[in-house]
C-alpha cells in the first residue's frame, strides 16, 4: 500500500523490539508461556494464532505471508513491495481504494508492510467488525483484480516513494550501499523497495505471477490479538479463509552468502548532510542460520552495550568521555537467513568522524579483551523485563511477535520458550558471541559526511530546473 521503506522499517523495528521485549518477560524468574496463545490450522493449511486480551472490545487482525523482497525473482527487485501496494486496488466485490475506506467507516485502521522475509496486512478494529474484516482480507487473498491501467500508475507511485525515501535521503542511500556491500550474493543486499531501474521495468504480469505463486492460505498465517477466543474465531476463519483451497507454493530458494573477508568502507558525501555519522555492520548468526547458538547471547550483548543511558557504550563515550553525541548497537536475530549486527555513532557538534571511530573501536577492543561482567548481564536482563511488560499489554504487540517469528522459521513454542532460553544465557556465552561476531574482519564501515564543496557552490540557474 502506501508503505514507505521508512514506515516498513519502523514496523519491522516495532516487531523486533516487541519480540525482544516480550520474549524477555520472564527472566526473573524464568518461566515459559508468555502469551498463552491458542492455535489451530484450517483444512487448507492456513495456520491461525489467537492471543486473547479482554481489556477492551477491540482486535488486531493480521495476515502474514511467508514471502518478502528476498524472494523477488532475479531482475525483478521490488515486486513484493509493489504487490503490497496493489493489494489495495480491489477485487470483483471491492472497488479500488474501497478496502481502506470501509475499514475507516467502521472506525478501524489498516495498513501493510513488506520486509525481506515477509509481507503483512493488518487492521485494528472493534471486535464486532471482525467478520467484515476477515471477509475482505480473505477475498483479496485470491481475487485481486489487476489490469495494466491499475498497475502502471501504482509503479509510478512506488518510484516516487523511492525518490522521496531513498534518493533524496543520504542516510538511506548509505544504508542501502552498506547492505549491498555486506551481502555480496544474498538478496539481503538488495533494497526491499527495489532498485529504481528494475522497479520501472515491472508490469502487470510480474505482479500477477508473484501474487499467484505466493499468496495462498497455506503460505499465510492469520494472527488475531485482542478480545476474541479461538472458539469464537474458528467458525469465522472457516467461513472466510477456509473457503479458499490450498495453493501450490514454491519453495523459498535463497542463495547462500559466500564467506567474505577484508574490511570494506564507503564514504558518502552529500550537501544535505548537516550531522556526520559513522556505522559498521557485520553479518551475524540469526535464530535460523550461522552459529545459531550465539543468537540469544547476542541479544543480551546488545542490551549490555546499548540498552539505555547506563549501557556501556553510551555511558563511556557520550556521558563520561564526551567523545560522541550518540552511539548504539543493533542486532537482528529474526532474519530467515543470516542476521546483522552493527554499531553506529555520531560525533559531537564540530567534532570529526575519525575521533568517534577510534573511540568506538577502542571500546569494542576492550569489550573483546576484558569481556562483559555478571552485573552487566543481570542489569541487561532486568531492563529487558521492564520493557517487556508494555509489549505484553499492547494490542498489536503479540500479533507482531508471532507474525515475525512464524514467518522467519520460529514456532509458537520457540516464542513461548524464549524466556527460559534467555535466562540461561551466561556471561561466558555473551563474551563468546561477541568474539564470534566482532572479531570478524569482513565488516563494512559507512561514513556520511557533508559535501561542503557542493553545498557552497553557486546555485544553478532556475531556468531549466526540473520541478518535482
Amino acid at each position: 500500500m502506501r508503505r514507505s521503506p521508512r514506515s516498513r522499517n519502523r514496523l519491522a523495528a516495532l516487531a523486533a523490539a516487541a519480540f525482544l521485549s516480550a520474549t524477555a518477560l520472564a527472566t526473573t524468574p524464568a518461566r515459559a508461556e508468555i502469551f498463552n496463545p491458542e492455535t489451530f490450522t484450517l483444512a487448507n493449511g492456513m495456520k491461525v494464532v489467537v492471543v486473547t486480551n479482554e481489556r477492551a472490545p477491540v482486535v488486531s487482525h493480521m495476515v502474514w505471508y511467508k514471502v518478502g523482497s528476498a524472494d523477488d525473482p532475479p531482475g525483478k527487485s521490488g515486486i513484493a513491495h509493489v504487490l503490497e501496494h496493489l493489494m489495495f486496488k480491489g477485487t470483483d466485490e471491492i472497488q479500488p481504494g474501497e478496502f481502506s475506506r470501509t475499514i475507516a467507516r467502521n472506525g478501524g485502521q489498516d495498513n501493510a508492510f513488506t520486509s525481506w522475509d515477509y509481507t503483512g496486512y493488518y487492521q485494528n478494529i472493534a471486535r464486532d467488525r471482525l467478520e467484515l474484516v476477515m471477509k475482505m482480507e480473505s477475498d483479496r487473498m485470491t481475487d485481486l483484480q489487476l489490469t495494466p491501467e491499475i498497475v502502471a500508475p501504482e509503479i509510478k507511485v512506488v518510484m516516487e516513494e523511492r525518490n522521496q525515501r531513498t534518493e533524496n535521503d543520504p542516510a538511506a542511500r548509505l544504508r542501502e550501499q552498506l547492505w549491498a556491500m555486506l551481502f555480496v550474493h544474498h538478496p539481503y543486499g538488495t533494497p526491499i523497495i527495489g532498485w529504481m531501474h528494475e522497479i520501472a521495468a515491472l508490469d502487470q504480469q510480474d505482479a500477477l505471477d508473484f501474487y499467484k505463486s505466493w499468496y495462498a492460505p497455506n503460505n499465510a498465517i492469520l494472527i488475531v490479538s485482542g478480545d476474541v477466543t479461538a472458539a469464537e474465531l474458528k467458525p469465522l476463519a472457516e467461513s472466510t479463509y477456509g473457503k479458499t483451497p490450498a495453493g501450490k507454493v514454491p519453495e523459498r530458494v535463497r542463495t547462500t552468502e559466500p564467506p567474505t573477508e577484508g574490511e570494506r568502507r564507503i564514504i558518502l558525501r552529500d550537501p544535505q548532510v548537516q550531522q556526520p555519522s559513522w556505522q559498521r555492520v557485520w553479518k551475524a548468526p540469526s535464530y535460523n542460520q550461522g552459529a545459531t547458538e550465539h543468537a540469544y547471547a547476542l541479544q543480551v550483548l546488545e542490551t549490555v552495550v546499548s540498552g539505555g543511558a547506563t549501557a556501556r557504550l553510551y555511558r563511556n563515550l557520550v556521558v563520561e568521555d564526551k567523545a560522541a553525541a550518540g552511539v548504539s548497537m543493533f542486532y537482528s536475530p529474526s532474519a530467515y537467513d543470516l542476521g546483522t549486527l552493527g554499531v553506529s555513532a555520531t560525533p559531537l557538534p564540530g567534532g570529526d568522524v575519525e575521533t568517534v571511530e577510534k573511540a568506538v573501536e577502542a571500546e569494542l577492543a576492550e569489550l573483546l579483551r576484558d569481556g562483559v561482567t555478571a552485573e552487566e548481564v543481570e542489569t541487561a536482563k532486568k531492563r529487558m523485563v521492564r520493557e517487556a511488560i508494555f509489549a505484553r499489554d499492547s494490542l498489536q504487540g503479540p500479533a507482531y511477535i508471532f507474525g515475525l517469528g512464524l514467518t522467519t522459521g520460529q514456532t509458537v513454542e520457540d516464542v513461548e520458550a524464549w524466556p527460559d532460553r534467555i535466562a540461561a544465557v551466561t556471561v561466558e556465552q555473551v563474551n563468546a558471541a561477541a568474539r564470534a561476531v566482532l572479531s570478524q574482519n569482513g565488516h563494512v564501515t559507512g561514513v556520511l559526511l557533508p559535501d561542503v564543496q557542493t553545498a557552497e557552490a553557486p546555485a544553478a540557474p532556475a531556468a531549466g530546473e526540473k520541478s518535482r
